[in-house]
């Protein structure tokens, strides 16, 4: 197209300069005045033609020019923008970590205050041991096993283990129970049935207590950083729930850790559920409150009445495998309960889900057992079967201040 536009101009342009040549030859300028009105028509045809040319260039390169400058301007824009949107994210980041820090060094203040109190609720329950000895009213065996506890505790041997709580018939773990275990000096662990009794004797029940409490929050926290959605059963005691100086502090440190509450479920024996009094119910209804709920295990009787358990925020039920399957009889071709005859045996469970209370079968020992648990539709299995207790690793506890520590800080300055 631009060659044909070429070869078009230039003849046009021949025409022009014949057409002047031809008058220049009319008027008596003869060959030569033609020829060099020919020539000179012609040039200045060419000459005319380039200036329209540069000049059409010289304006495409003003309008190129333009658009560089306007797309210049939006760029200029877009980086300024860009620029502040940096600037805010940066500074959310450094708000966010600001605060996050904030609330780490609340919470480490809050527990540090919680295990310094234990601290010197642990002296003081401590001294009751000294003072049983002193008087002479213990027999020597339990008074050095009173030592031992004691040593145990000043030095931090308490150890946490955890035994899973497995979804029937599939097996797979959906809760751990905890459990205490002390260590002597040589290292020997001492079972609760070797030690609870003189605990109790010497009033360090609530010590032990509240020391596996701490371990326990300090799992459930560690796994939900790890996005693992598995709950714990933590034993607690009537004297801890009643312990209105130690309660209050344990209760502001769960207000400030109410994600915890699907994840921690607090456990407490049949005949303790039913001994308790007016402030341990009451302490009961406040950890109710922040959304923690609470099992029942050490089951003596099966004639529940599920109701009262769901107004307390009960919502599991623990009973040994021998005590539900002894209490199975056949009467008139059908199985029922011994102490509760008037309900079929499959449908016990049914009943406790009614009010939201879910039965766990636990001491299950052997895979018969399993078959007569999964026919009376109960859902949740513990025991050996499906494995023993174990103790924690130290590395799942690893960032947090070890109890122990903070507990002999304390106990040397009271000293």
């Amino acid at each position: 197209m631009r060659r044909l536009t070429v070869a078009l101009l230039s003849g046009a342009y021949i025409c022009i300069a014949l057409m002047i040549a031809l008058l220049a030859w009319r008027i008596g300028g003869g060959a030569g005045g033609a020829f060099a009105a020919f020539i000179g028509a012609l040039g200045l045809c060419y000459a005319v033609h380039g200036l329209f040319g540069r000049a059409g260039q010289a304006a495409g390169l003003i309008a190129e020019l333009d658009q560089v400058r306007e797309a210049h301007v939006i760029l200029v824009g877009q980086i300024e923008k860009i620029q502040s949107r940096l600037t805010e994210v940066v500074e959310g980041v450094a708000e966010d970590a600001l605060r996050r820090s904030e609330e780490i060094a609340s919470e480490v203040h809050m527990l540090e205050d919680v295990i310094q109190h234990l601290g010197e609720r642990l002296e003081h329950q401590l001294s009751r041991e000294v003072e049983l000895v002193a008087a002479e009213t213990v027999s020597p065996q339990t008074a050095a096993l009173l030592q031992t506890v004691r040593e145990a505790l000043e030095a931090g041997r308490v150890d946490l283990y955890l035994q899973a709580v497995v979804t029937l018939p599939q097996r797979r773990t959906q809760y751990y129970e905890s459990f205490s275990r002390l260590r002597d000096a040589t290292g020997r662990v001492l079972m609760p049935a070797e030690f609870l009794s003189v605990a109790e004797l010497g009033g360090l029940v609530a010590a032990i207590d509240n020391l596996l409490l701490f371990r326990c929050v300090q799992i459930v926290r560690r796994l939900a950083s790890q996005d693992r959605r598995v709950g714990i059963f933590c034993n607690i005691s009537l004297a801890s729930l009643g312990d209105e100086e130690f309660f209050p502090r344990f209760m502001e440190f769960l207000a400030a850790n109410r994600d915890l509450a699907g994840a921690l479920i607090f456990e407490l024996g049949q005949a303790a559920f039913d001994a308790r009094g007016a402030v341990e119910a009451r302490n009961m209804a406040k950890l109710a409150d922040l959304g923690f709920h609470f099992s029942i295990d050490k089951v003596s009787r099966l004639d529940i009445n599920f109701l009262d358990l769901a107004r307390s925020d009960v919502t599991f039920v623990k009973i040994a495998a021998p005590l539900l399957l002894e209490e199975l009889v056949e009467d008139d071709g059908r199985m029922i309960l011994r102490s509760i005859p008037e309900l079929e045996a499959a449908d016990y469970a049914a009943l406790a889900r009614r009010h939201a209370v879910e039965l766990v079968v636990e001491k299950v020992e052997s895979e018969r057992q399993v078959v007569d648990i999964l026919e009376l539709d109960i859902g949740l299995g513990q025991g050996h079967l499906f494995g023993e207790p174990r103790p924690i690793r130290d590395a799942v506890l690893a960032g947090a201040e070890p109890p122990a520590e903070l507990l002999q800080a304390a106990l040397r300055r009271r000293a």
